[in-house]
C-alpha cells in the first residue's frame, strides 16, 4: 500500500477523531481506512491507537509519529499551495510570536496593514515574554529582542537597538542621580528576571567594557511589569530603547549613564529550522523586516 495513502488515513484518524469520521473527511470508505492504518502500524511494528467501542485514541508511540509526521503533511501543503497560487495572493495561517511590551508596541500596530495587504491571511500573534518551542508549539516566525539561543533555528537579522539606563524625575529627586555606573550600589536597580541571582549591568569605560553587580527590591519576568514601576518612581531600570518607545521623550523620564552605554541588542526574526518554508511566512517575514526598519 502507498505510505502517503497510509500516512494520510492516519492523520484524517487522529484529527476527525475516529475511523468513520475519517471516512467522510477523506471521501474513502470505513473499510479503506481501517486497511491502511492497519498496513501503517504492521510496517512501523507498533500500535497507534488504542481502539475501544466508544473511542479512538492514540498511543504514546501514536502520539510520537503525529508529532513528526503532521509537519511533513502541513509543508507538502504548503508546497502544493505555493505552486498553485500566486506569491503575492498570500493566505493561510501564521503564528507569530513576539515579546510582549516590543510586540504590543511595534509589532500589533503593523498587524491592520498585513492584513489589509494580504486579506486571506489568519495571523494568530503570541505576546509573552516566555521564549516559546517554535517546533512545539507550531509558531512560523518568531520576532526576538536579544540573543537567540536556539541553534536549530534560522535567524535574520533587521537592526540593532540600544540598551538605556532610565529612572523617573521623582525617583531622582528623593535618591539623586548616579554619574558613575558604580554609584548604582547604592540605588534600587529593577530587574528583569528574578532575584535570586546578582545581576549584572554592562557598560563601557576608556579600559573598555565592564558590568556592575546591581541590587532591587523588584523583579519580574515582564519587561512591561518594571516598565511601569520605573515610571511610578518605584527605582532604576535597564531597557532595550524599542521597549520604551515615547516615554524617552516624556518629561518625567531621564536618561542616565549615557556615555556608559553601548551595549545594542538585536532585533531578529526566526524561523523554526526545517527544510522547507512556506510562501507565507517568507512575504510576512519580508513585510516585518522592511516595517520595523522604518520604525526602529
Amino acid at each position: 500500500m502507498d505510505r502517503f495513502h497510509e500516512l494520510s488515513a492516519f492523520i484524517a484518524v487522529v484529527e476527525s477523531g475516529g475511523f468513520s469520521a475519517a471516512a467522510r473527511r477523506t471521501g474513502e470508505s470505513q473499510p479503506s481506512v481501517s486497511k491502511a492504518i492497519a498496513a501503517l502500524e504492521k510496517r512501523l511494528g507498533v500500535a497507534l491507537f488504542n481502539r475501544s467501542t466508544r473511542s479512538v485514541t492514540l498511543t504514546d508511540q501514536g502520539q510520537r509519529y503525529y508529532d513528526r509526521t503532521k509537519p511533513l503533511i502541513d509543508e507538502m501543503d504548503d508546497a502544493d499551495s505555493e505552486l498553485t497560487s500566486s506569491t503575492h495572493n498570500v493566505s493561510g495561517l501564521i503564528r507569530i510570536a513576539a515579546a510582549s511590551t516590543f510586540g504590543r508596541l511595534h509589532i500589533l500596530p503593523l498587524i491592520p496593514d498585513l492584513l489589509s495587504r494580504h486579506p486571506g491571511l489568519q495571523v494568530d500573534l503570541i505576546l509573552s515574554d516566555f521564549v516559546r518551542d517554535m517546533v512545539e508549539d507550531r509558531i512560523d516566525l518568531a520576532i526576538r529582542v536579544g540573543p537567540v539561543e536556539d541553534p536549530d533555528a534560522v535567524v535574520r537579522r533587521v537592526v540593532g537597538t540600544p540598551l538605556v539606563c532610565v529612572g523617573s524625575r521623582r525617583y531622582f529627586e528623593k535618591h539623586g542621580i548616579p554619574k558613575t555606573p558604580a554609584e548604582l550600589s547604592g540605588h534600587n536597580c529593577l530587574l528583569y528576571g528574578g532575584l535570586t541571582e546578582l545581576a549584572k549591568w554592562p557598560f563601557t569605560g576608556p579600559d573598555g567594557r565592564f558590568s556592575v553587580p546591581v541590587r532591587g527590591n523588584l523583579s519580574s519576568n515582564s519587561v512591561e511589569t518594571i516598565r511601569a514601576a520605573v515610571l511610578a518612581g518605584v527605582g532604576i531600570g535597564l531597557f532595550a530603547e524599542v521597549s520604551l518607545a515615547d516615554e524617552l521623550r516624556h518629561p518625567d523620564v531621564i536618561t542616565i549613564l549615557g556615555e556608559f552605554m553601548s551595549d545594542v541588542r538585536d532585533i531578529s526574526l526566526v524561523w523554526p529550522k526545517r527544510r522547507f518554508v512556506p510562501a507565507r511566512v517568507r512575504q510576512v517575514t519580508d513585510f516585518f523586516v522592511e516595517a520595523i526598519q522604518r520604525r526602529t
